[in-house]
């Protein structure tokens, strides 16, 4: 059975190990720029974000890092999960669908609307367990950003 805990500034480490591993496996390694103190300061001190593990035998096995965000039609937050992963030794355990459920669970007890996350088009497997989970797609949406120096506009 899949048990959790929240992550503390002293996981900063760790939460960047997950961080890169899920990059490896996104195939964008090389975009990684975080490291120990921006992760510690973004999440913990300006508390940005939160972070949870998923544990199997008391190892951190799976991560999900979320935040708040707001929808207008709505009128209250959210919950988005910028962030799912599990080692791949402890796939096919239950670990994401368990990580799944608690933001679910976290979402109702804290009052928020909905839970929303994005997935890479080509990753079939994730597209398939998060549609087993009941979850649709929003084809109808096209995500945009800026970045870099589109975000300096005059």
């Amino acid at each position: 059975m899949t048990q959790f805990r929240l992550a503390t500034a002293e996981d900063a480490a760790l939460i960047l190990e997950f961080i890169k591993e899920l990059a490896a496996y996104e195939k964008m390694a090389d975009r990684v720029v975080a490291d120990e103190a921006l992760l510690r300061e973004w999440i913990f001190e300006k508390q940005k974000a939160e972070v949870l593990f998923a544990l199997d035998e008391g190892r951190e096995v799976g991560f999900a890092l979320f935040f708040h965000n707001f929808s207008t039609f709505l009128g209250r937050a959210g919950i988005y999960l910028e962030d799912l992963f599990v080692k791949p030794a402890y796939r096919g355990r239950g670990h994401g669908k368990a990580l799944i459920k608690e933001l679910a669970r976290l979402a109702v007890e804290r009052g928020c609307g909905r839970l929303d996350w994005s997935c890479l088009d080509w990753n079939a497997p994730s597209v398939a367990f998060y549609k087993s989970l009941g979850a649709e797609a929003l084809e109808e949406w096209t995500t945009f950003r800026l970045e870099g120096d589109a975000l300096h506009m005059d």
